[in-house]
């Protein structure tokens, strides 16, 4: 066969016989192609910043998803039953992950995009990436409050309450800010393995923790008592929109995967990086949360590190406190980046060792940690915190607009095949659900936000009340 016959066209002429220096020339015009896609550009004098490897971009997401929504799922399931709650964590995961993959093929389809932000430009305009790049800091500034409230907690059960949760959470906002200062995701990748590792371990402590006991810690020790486990629960539209909005948000923040993709050494390696990454959390989602619901019933804590009881407590808040502040630090550093590549995108000052470049970086992560503050100050419950982000910024952000990035690439489908069709509808669908989820979601937990000042489990912000939720 001729190599004009194997490429398939008439007017293909055979290929050369290449030597060691045509290869390195086209390998050099394959990398500078890559170069031009990319935000940012491999230059001498300036810096790097694509030095992430796919282990170390997998091990990044498994930190910005694994944390704190493994510390909220065993009470969520109380509200639903083990059942539905399970079903919730198979089906949210698998949304996500298809979600994560949509996201992250769109962005390397087109080119220049650093942030969901830019791809919502792509397909909606200027105005659309306003809207979305405001929704997307938001989001990570509520993440971040959840992050750096489960430091305070942890600061607090460590030291028998010395200090009053809102003085814990000025010394979590300042480690948190120090953390995320540094400015490539290189540069955390060592503490994401440290961070991943030490909730990781902590939750599996508690694990073994509720399975040793003959009752829950908080329980009463004597006498009957209602234990509270439910395969099917029988809840509230409030209490269950917003259980089923606190799940969901344990794996929806694959919006921040987006800015490592762009510090990534082979952006195309994305998809292996999400799979072993979704692929770990549900399995330990599933696992952890059912065995905890099911030792402790409706006794368990919020977060749920404090279910075994104060010993394994202290235990678990010791060694998971490097893993709830690496968290924060991600959730803060992304929203970070997202405002920092935006302000300087065009300028010299973007991989440059400048004062404008590090005046800015300084305030945008000190900014973004402030903001993230006041937002744990003023709804000091775990649950809700991420409950809130989950139904009125990751419903849209993370289900919704992937689902229409999707169609805008795809919509050729509409007329295709029978299945691409159907594929098509359902694409159509998850954006109707993520509406649902939005006003639904949005509605029942700012109900039960108020509800929880009305019965005064919160006090006014800034208060020295815990509102730890831990037993």
């Amino acid at each position: 066969m001729s190599n004009t016959e194997k490429h398939g066209g008439d007017n293909i002429e055979p290929a050369p016989t290449r030597s060691s220096g045509s290869i390195e020339g086209e390998a050099v015009k394959i990398q500078a192609a890559d170069d031009a896609f990319e935000v940012f550009k491999r230059q001498e004098g300036q810096v790097d910043f694509r030095t992430v490897s796919w282990i170390h971009a997998s091990v990044i997401f498994l930190k910005i998803i694994f944390a704190t929504g493994v510390l909220t799922i065993p009470s969520a399931m109380y509200v639903l039953g083990a059942f539905p709650g399970a079903v919730n964590v198979l089906g949210w995961q698998f949304l996500n992950t298809y979600c994560a993959i949509i996201q992250g093929n769109f962005r390397n389809a087109h080119a220049g995009c650093h942030s969901i932000a830019d791809m919502a430009e792509v397909v909606g305009g200027k105005w659309f990436r306003e809207v979305v790049g405001v929704f997307f800091l938001v989001t990570f500034a509520i993440v971040g409050a959840s992050g750096i409230f489960g430091a305070s907690v942890a600061l607090n059960a460590l030291s028998g309450h010395a200090l009053c949760t809102n003085s814990f959470m000025l010394v979590a906002t300042a480690l948190v800010f120090i953390l995320s200062s540094a400015r490539k995701f290189e540069k955390i990748a060592w503490l994401t393995w440290i961070g991943f590792f030490s909730v990781f371990i902590a939750v599996f402590i508690v694990v073994v923790g509720v399975t040793t006991r003959d009752r829950p810690a908080a329980a009463p020790q004597t006498g009957d008592y209602d234990f509270g486990y439910h395969v099917i629960g029988n809840p509230t539209f409030v209490a269950a929109i917003t259980s089923v909005a606190t799940i969901f948000c344990s794996g929806a923040g694959t919006s921040a995967f987006l800015p490592v993709i762009s510090e990534m050494k082979r952006p195309r390696d994305y998809n292996k990086a999400v799979y072993l990454c979704m692929g770990i959390v549900t399995a330990a989602y599933l696992s952890f949360s059912l065995v905890v619901y099911r030792y402790c019933g409706k006794w368990v804590a919020s977060p749920s590190l404090g279910s075994a009881g104060d010993t394994i407590k202290k235990v678990a808040y010791g060694v998971g406190i490097i893993g709830l502040l690496v968290s924060a630090c991600l959730y803060i550093h992304v929203a970070a980046k997202y405002i920092f590549v935006r302000m300087l995108r065009n300028s010299v000052h973007l991989q440059k060792n400048s004062v404008v470049h590090w005046s800015l970086w300084l305030s945008c992560t000190g900014g973004m940690s402030i903001i993230g503050f006041l937002i744990a100050s003023g709804i000091p419950i775990f649950n809700y915190l991420l409950a809130l982000a989950g139904s009125l910024t990751f419903a849209p952000l993370a289900l919704g607009l992937p689902g229409y990035l999707w169609i805008y690439d795809h919509g050729h489908y509409r007329t295709g095949k029978h299945w691409q069709v159907l594929v098509y509808y359902l694409n159509w669908a998850m954006i109707a659900l993520a509406v649902f989820l939005t006003v639904g979601g949005t509605y029942g937990v700012v109900q039960n936000i108020i509800d929880a000042y009305a019965r005064g489990e919160i006090d006014k912000a800034f208060s020295c009340k815990d509102n730890s939720g831990s037993s």
